[in-house]
């Protein structure tokens, strides 16, 4: 089954809580905490991870919080999911480097199959920003592209 980690359905709340507020406001982490309903014991290696891939700016102390990088129109889907699970790959054949790796390589009609939905699925994530996210929420409509 291919499903997102719960840590990383997690980070996509923490991020989303912070673009709903907008450009340069800091929330504290127990707020986002709060109003997401994370668990503690999830924020703290949540907050970290998201601070060492630079999609939270942390600032510390009684007057401290976090707050977005960058306006929320520059972070995408992908950008947080790829942040906690890794580079995304449908398949391990989509990671073959030389023709040793799998004895089939060179005439797969299944392999370019895969590629191409995996293609799709990674445009779809970065075409998907927390500012749309964001106007969902207030239910102002998206575009949906046609093929969905």
């Amino acid at each position: 089954m291919l499903k997102i980690n719960r840590q990383t359905d997690y980070a996509v709340r923490v991020i989303l809580a912070l673009a709903q507020r907008g450009e340069g406001v800091r929330l504290s982490s127990a707020e986002i905490q709060q109003e997401m309903l994370i668990p503690k014991a999830f924020m703290t290696r949540i907050v970290a991870q998201l601070a060492r891939e630079g999609l939270v700016n942390t600032f510390p102390g009684r007057d401290g919080g976090l707050m977005l990088p960058r306006p929320a129109s520059q972070l995408t889907l992908k950008d947080v999911v790829e942040a906690f699970e890794g580079p995304i790959l449908l398949s391990e054949c989509m990671q073959v480097k030389g023709e040793d790796d799998c004895p089939f390589q060179s005439n797969c009609p299944v392999r370019s199959k895969w590629g191409r939905v995996q293609v799709a699925m990674l445009r779809e994530m970065a075409s998907i920003s927390f500012e749309d996210l964001v106007k969902e929420s207030l239910g102002i409509p998206m575009i949906v592209p046609s093929f969905v």
